[in-house]
């Protein structure tokens, strides 16, 4: 869509994350926040106007069940508001996505939205919003993984490995930026999908298809737009962040292969769903990618051959969750998949934040390696556990190593970096959650969250605000479920 005449350079959004478009809906960002130095973050975000709208019918009604029928009210409601609309297609969850046609202002867009709000047989109408991007084995890099072993700030991890678990047979979907060839996971990795349907963000050279593979993330300077001060976002040239690689490695690096590091399920099966790339992702096709991911169906793709038991979505950011997204959450629980998310990055309340103040997720704010909530990691009631995080600064060593590549505006060689954020703690839970799958055949989504919840340990230090039921413990969860 580059070149298009909805441009990506001007602010539409409003001073804070809070209200963007001042619809009360707000944008989702993936959650690198600290997780590296040149994350873009909220300025991104902040920097892309509303291009299209997410219209949930009623069900029963004909706009819920014919395309023709929602096209005649799509039109309908145009005339009404006298604005250039058009539906764009169906989502997996059976909500409409509404084109808005040429750039509109703030107050055009509430107008757009109120139209649909009013009418009885709309049951919610969200903005498609943008999302960016937490025995011993023999792996040589183990030793570095305090996150899984130390007694203090660890989440002990052996102890689990211990009763013979290690995540086989269980599918875990990592929703994230796709997947970078990596010796250290390759033999883990099943054929995944790529939901970005923006071809210019998607850097690959196309829109949706069936490979996951992940081209890079980078960003020249001002590329994504400019903030409410009309600073240039990114403020500088970025490079590729390989997120959903990093975070596929904690939950399933291949274990006892005597190189790098071991995953937490070191046997589970991770399939890569791409929805981030340049300039984050749309709410859109992150509903359609944990439809799919869970089981469930979406229009002109085939159906998933490897429905997850375990969906981890390292993504948080700004506003409470919108009724779209609750739809796609609310239909892969009742699937049986649990869905991890990231707390966010941001030190405030978790419950201002999307995903994370979503219902039927397991919340996950980041644990620093002395037993502390992490200086950046989101806090509050909505939390329901932490796990480790890591912090990188001043000491790269207390951070969460994991895969990745050296690329920087390509793909380059596979290595290990330590990251730190939400992003790497979410990935700890759904690594644990693929344990319990395991060990407990046919377990809920329901007894999954409760059952880590009520074996989690106090922190070893401090939590201002709130830290969810505890530091998550393995050994202590695997132990209740009887393994």
């Amino acid at each position: 869509m580059k070149g298009s005449t909805r441009t990506r350079i001007s602010l539409l959004a409003a001073a804070t994350a809070a209200a963007v478009l001042g619809t009360g809906v707000t944008t989702v960002l993936a959650a690198p926040g600290p997780d590296r130095a040149d994350a873009p973050g909220a300025s991104v975000a902040k920097a892309v106007p509303t291009e299209r709208v997410i219209v949930g019918y009623r069900a029963g009604t004909d706009e819920a069940k014919s395309n023709t029928d929602a096209d005649k009210d799509v039109r309908a409601k145009a005339k009404d508001v006298g604005e250039s609309l058009d539906f764009d297609r169906r989502l997996g969850t059976g909500a409409a996505l509404v084109d808005l046609g040429d750039k509109l202002d703030s107050k055009d867009v509430k107008e757009v939205m109120g139209a649909f709000a009013a009418d009885p047989d709309v049951a919610y109408v969200v903005p498609d919003g943008r999302m960016y991007a937490a025995a011993d084995p023999n792996d040589a890099l183990y030793s570095q993984q305090w996150d899984l072993f130390e007694s203090r700030a660890g989440m002990r991890v052996p102890g689990a490995w211990a009763k013979g678990v290690t995540g086989a047979g269980v599918n875990v979907s990592v929703i994230d930026t796709g997947y970078v060839a990596h010796s250290d996971l390759a033999a883990n990795v099943v054929s995944g999908y790529d939901f970005v349907s923006d071809p210019w963000m998607a850097q690959d050279g196309g829109g949706r298809d069936s490979s996951a593979a992940d081209p890079g993330d980078w960003m020249n300077r001002g590329e994504c737009g400019t903030d409410a001060n009309g600073q240039p976002v990114p403020a500088r040239d970025t490079n590729n962040s390989w997120h959903g690689t990093h975070v596929a490695g904690t939950v399933a690096a291949v274990g006892g292969n005597a190189k790098g590091i071991t995953g937490i399920a070191h046997k589970a099966k991770i399939q890569p769903v791409r929805v981030l790339g340049k300039c984050g992702g749309t709410t859109a096709d992150i509903i359609d990618a944990i439809t799919w991911s869970s089981g469930g169906t979406v229009r002109g793709v085939t159906n998933n051959p490897y429905p997850a038991d375990v969906i981890n979505m390292s993504l948080g950011g700004g506003g409470a969750c919108d009724a779209g997204t609750q739809s796609a959450i609310d239909a892969a629980v009742g699937r049986g998949t649990t869905v991890v998310v990231a707390a966010g990055n941001s030190n405030a309340n978790a419950a201002n934040f999307n995903p994370a103040s979503c219902k039927n997720v397991i919340a996950v704010a980041a644990g620093d390696r002395e037993g502390n909530r992490a200086s950046y990691s989101n806090y509050g009631s909505v939390v329901d556990v932490t796990a480790p995080g890591g912090e990188t600064s001043p000491n790269t060593a207390n951070g969460i190593l994991s895969t990745l590549n050296s690329g920087t505006r390509g793909v380059g060689s596979e290595n290990y970096v330590p990251y730190q954020g939400t992003s790497m703690a979410a990935p700890h839970i759904a690594g644990l959650a693929a344990l319990m799958y395991q060990a407990r055949p046919g377990i809920t989504p329901a007894q999954v969250e409760s059952t880590v919840k009520s074996n989690a340990r106090p922190l070893a230090g401090s939590c201002s605000g709130g830290c969810g039921a505890g530091l998550a413990d393995a050994t202590a969860t695997l132990t209740a479920l009887g393994s």
